[in-house]
């Protein structure tokens, strides 16, 4: 067993003797492409999202060196008629970048450095082939397939990890008009030889990279464009491999006999591509180990980045965070991004990268993206308080304070409250109807969202209401029934939620209600609030 070439299915055993969660259904995906013109795969997906673990998979299914029946006895994999071809029929090279980018005395010559560490291990490997002086990696690659007929699969596993780390390009001192080849570009050109010359086709069967990046485009052009790639934003047919689906969590949460609507509530939300409802699964299984739902995931990144993203000063980006922030979701056009995080040139550019890292969510029907579950919530109220960006930082305080006076009954407090979150928002929402009342209420309520689960248009049996708020779980506050009133009264609100009996459903979930009815005078421009406490026999004032 090497470290580099034919590792065996040693690090794959230990991950399915324990809770392992079938993701196996990529290895026929990945077969079926194998010695055709679409071998070359790109799968990337946020961090700690199972990059590695299907790449640890990937090699027990493939390595010749080993016996890896067992290992899938069971799995889906199994059942696909390419099992059998393919099971430990090549030798695997299999590369970890960031076990090269995490020593900072390979960096100066960090290519190089890689190269020479695969072929000292490829020359003992294969002995008696004979190899030219001075031979790079792909000359050893196909001085092998020469002399043996030996085809290789090729692991790259955080395959960005140097254009994560490492800056674009360089301009030499002197020279403005000039550049000199970089870390990054050496590495790019390292992939073009192995991927993108006379031989590559013969020497590989395939190749599988995985990272959080998509491949890097140079002006709009992919690095490597014979790369089939699947992403947050396009998985194609692997949209089901990149977390947990709502099935395979429903069967952990009965078999841990825990809350799926707090695993839900948490860590779901995810649309990636047909998959409506994908959960992170790092958090998942943390929650399951722990006995508790709270931040996992996000406690493993970047969180610095993530605040130095969304406080670059685009025009519309703020607005875009306010906006997600209450639980709106907003376009973004994806084409544009480079795939470095290094080049962030507009707020499409930080939004995809937000997506990429798993910040927030892509639905790519409607091409709008939003933050998918309370974690990231969190996270993101968090980075935002941290920022120098102070009117959003009032917004949230505002917004705490508002939820207060809700509570409390207060309704000139909630009226001014209002007010002034409407006068803030008027550059996001056109103030015309109920849905755009609807919208600013959404904004002035972001705070809420750290204590509340909201709905907008809850289906009630006897009609929708506007706006529902249940507390989570542990949070000992009322639910809020909020009904809201364009040119009409509060009062009328009130008398809209009774007569419709909007709480009798909210009632199977939560114990105390208030009732709140807000209009919205066009002329006048003011907010009028009505709050009331429900009560199964008749309604009192607060």
């Amino acid at each position: 067993m090497g470290t580099y070439i034919n590792r065996g299915n040693i690090e794959f055993r230990d991950i399915v003797q324990n809770e392992y969660v079938d993701k196996s259904s990529i290895i026929p995906l990945i077969n079926y492409t194998l010695n055709s013109e679409n071998r070359y795969s790109c799968v990337t997906r946020c961090r700690r999202f199972g990059k590695s673990m299907a790449a640890k998979m990937l090699c027990a299914y493939y390595d010749k060196s080993c016996s890896s029946r067992d290992l899938f006895a069971g799995l889906k994999a199994e059942q696909d008629p390419t099992f059998e071809t393919y099971l430990n029929k090549y030798s695997v090279i299999y590369l970890d970048v960031t076990s090269f980018t995490a020593r900072p005395e390979l960096t100066k010559n960090l290519v190089r450095n890689i190269q020479e560490k695969i072929i000292m291990e490829l020359k003992g490997a294969f002995p008696n082939v004979p190899y030219s002086d001075n031979s790079d990696l792909m000359d050893i690659l196909s001085a092998i397939h020469h002399a043996t007929g030996e085809k290789f699969f090729f692991i790259i596993d955080e395959w960005d990890a140097i254009c994560r780390e490492f800056p674009d390009r360089q301009k030499m001192k002197g020279e403005p008009d000039s550049v000199v080849p970089t870390i990054l570009d050496e590495y790019v050109m390292l992939l073009h030889r192995l991927f993108k010359t006379q031989d590559s086709d013969s020497v590989f069967a395939g190749a599988y990279l995985t990272g959080i990046l998509p491949i890097k485009k140079y002006n709009t052009e992919s690095a490597l464009n014979n790369f089939n790639e699947y992403s947050m934003i396009d998985p194609a047919r692997l949209a089901s491999c990149f977390g947990f689906t709502e099935a395979e969590v429903q069967m952990l949460a009965a078999q841990h006999e825990v809350s799926l609507e707090s695993l839900k509530t948490w860590y779901d939300g995810y649309t990636i591509g047909r998959e409506r409802s994908i959960y992170n699964p790092y958090s998942v299984m943390k929650a399951l180990q722990r006995g508790t739902c709270c931040s996992y995931w996000t406690t493993t990144g970047a969180y610095d980045r993530v605040i130095t993203y969304i406080q670059m000063n685009f025009e519309g980006l703020k607005d875009d965070v306010i906006r997600m922030l209450s639980g709106e979701r907003v376009y973004v056009e994806t084409t544009g991004f480079t795939n470095d995080m290094h080049i962030v040139r507009s707020r499409n550019d930080v939004l995809t990268v937000l997506i990429h890292l798993g910040y927030l969510a892509y639905d790519g029907t409607e091409q709008e993206c939003y933050i998918p579950n309370k974690e990231v919530a969190d996270e993101m109220n968090n980075a935002v308080t941290a920022t120098s960006w102070a009117p959003l930082v009032r917004t949230i305080q505002q917004s705490r304070a508002l939820l207060n006076a809700t509570i409390a009954g207060n309704e000139q407090a909630v009226e001014r409250a209002i007010d002034l979150a409407h006068d803030e928002h008027t550059s996001i929402l056109s103030y015309n109807d109920e849905n755009s009342l609807a919208c600013v209420l959404s904004m002035a309520y972001i705070w809420a969202r750290n204590e509340y689960v909201i709905h907008r248009e809850y289906a009630t049996g006897k009609g929708y209401a506007d706006l529902v708020m249940i507390p989570r779980r542990n949070v000992a506050k009322p639910a809020l029934v909020i009904e809201l009133k364009f040119n009409r009264s509060a009062d009328t609100a009130i008398d809209q939620i009774k007569r419709r009996c909007y709480p009798t459903k909210i009632a199977e979930y939560t114990g105390d209600i208030l009732l709140v009815g807000i209009s919205y005078d066009r002329e006048t421009k003011q907010h009028v609030c009505r709050i009331e406490r429900f009560s199964k026999n008749a309604p009192a004032s607060v």
